[in-house]
């Protein structure tokens, strides 16, 4: 019931609401109206929050390989947010121990929201090319002024995002789609369990 409940909250918000905004801040409206009521349709969905480097870390393991379209970025500069909605490979279903039956390799859609960002750069990424894909590689944190700093998201071909924040506070959450993927990211010079 709670099910049915919140996904026909979300359908009644996406279609009244978000119709009259535009696009990027529908997009993080919605992120933040997922947060808000709590929307947890799996018990395996992941949900986890950053408010110090190590917990950065965390998030920055979670989400190594995801994939992500420039055009499901959105950077709000008057609520201090930047959020994004990426495909982010299952490391921890694909590193489990064998059993007989293989564990499929997985994909889960979610969403990743940096709060109080004070500004953003970009390296080598065009935000005209909304259809272009990035494969995320790592997100780091970098002090300058305790506890404020610099989160650079680091994708694979040399771009990057890198968000002035007054402090580190972000939050990784699964929304709840899972399929299978026959390929699991591999990296050169990087141990291969697959042969």
């Amino acid at each position: 019931m709670h099910l049915a409940r919140a996904a026909s909250i979300t359908a009644f918000f996406h279609t009244r609401i978000t119709a009259h905004l535009k696009p990027r801040l529908a997009f993080a409206v919605r992120c933040s109206f997922i947060t808000a009521i709590g929307f947890t349709p799996d018990m395996d969905d992941l949900k986890l929050i950053a408010l110090d480097a190590d917990d950065l870390n965390v998030i920055s393991a979670h989400l190594q390989d995801a994939v992500l379209k420039i055009g499901d970025i959105a950077y709000l500069p008057g609520e201090q947010r930047l959020a994004a909605i990426c495909n982010r490979f299952d490391w921890v279903e694909a590193e489990k121990p064998k059993t007989r039956a293989k564990t499929p390799l997985q994909r889960r859609r979610c969403a990743i929201r940096f709060e109080r960002v004070l500004s953003t750069q970009l390296l080598g990424i065009d935000l005209n090319n909304k259809r272009d894909v990035l494969s995320l590689l790592a997100i780091q944190f970098e002090t300058a002024q305790a506890p404020g700093g610099f989160i650079t998201l680091s994708f694979s071909g040399g771009g990057a995002i890198r968000l002035s924040v007054e402090c580190i506070e972000a939050e990784l959450r699964d929304l709840g789609g899972v399929w299978k993927t026959d390929h699991k990211p591999a990296h050169p010079g990087a141990d291969d369990d697959e042969g």
